[in-house]
């Protein structure tokens, strides 16, 4: 190869490395650790597209939608095909204002999927046995609890219903994502306090009625109404650690 070929190919190679290497501050002196790890995702969102097509949804997450730009890691149609559009240690924007639990900045510690539904319809069964999958996936890599798998709804009860009333919630919990009440829990106890409770599954409590409704939404497909007694048993049950086994590894 002649000299000027190999110089050229060089500083290719050099402009590769450092494009890929993390950005360091020229103000201070580099001094490596290995003490160090990439930023983890500690929650996975769950979403609807309310839209008519994959490919509508694909250029709405490469684009903008009416409230400005939005994406996600992550998006599955019907026939199961999946999309990345942000890798899974990049921040997508597709949380919005919200939080669960400790977590008041989503979008930093999430990891968002899209799924191709209109909200009205039960969710295909190939983009359900495709979602198991890539779930399955990221729980392995990433060290995801149970009880983090969740709806946008969960996150922000005032704004969002999605995945909305057809999402099989129980059967991802039988696969370890996301958590199910068993059949056979007790009622609440007398004086029961079901604030506390929502809090303690990870629910924001500031507006009362929407977080409500979001629960409701989750473990009974029903979208309005306030709280009952059956509601009571099953938000017993999750803070008791009274829920579902783990049935099997999904279908690949």
């Amino acid at each position: 190869m002649p000299r000027f070929l190999t110089l050229a190919f060089a500083a290719l190679l050099l402009s590769a490395c450092a494009h890929q290497q993390a950005p360091r501050n020229p103000l201070a002196t580099w001094v490596p650790s290995s003490n160090h790890d990439a930023r983890r995702p500690v929650l996975v969102v769950l979403h609807y597209t309310e839209q008519d097509s994959v490919q509508r949804s694909l250029d709405t997450l490469r684009t903008a939608n009416s409230g400005g730009r939005v994406s996600s890691h992550y998006l599955i149609g019907q026939d199961g095909t999946r999309y990345q559009l942000v890798s899974d240690l990049d921040r997508a924007w597709h949380a919005g204002a919200g939080s669960w639990g400790a977590v008041s900045d989503v979008n930093s510690a999430s990891i968002g999927i899209e799924l191709d539904n209109n909200g009205r319809v039960p969710f295909a069964e190939p983009l359900v046995e495709s979602l198991l999958v890539l779930l399955g996936d990221l729980k392995t890599r990433w060290r995801i609890p149970a009880e983090n798998f969740i709806a946008h709804s969960d996150l922000a009860p005032r704004r969002k219903v999605d995945p909305g009333v057809h999402f099989p919630w129980k059967r991802l919990a039988e696969h370890g994502y996301g958590v199910w009440p068993r059949d056979d829990t007790p009622p609440a106890p007398p004086g029961f306090d079901v604030v506390q409770a929502l809090r303690t599954v990870g629910y924001p409590v500031d507006d009362l009625d929407a977080t409500a409704r979001a629960f409701r939404l989750r473990f009974r497909a029903l979208p309005d109404g306030p709280l009952d007694a059956e509601d009571h048993r099953i938000l017993y049950a999750l803070v008791q650690g009274w829920t579902i086994p783990v049935q099997a590894e999904p279908a690949r």
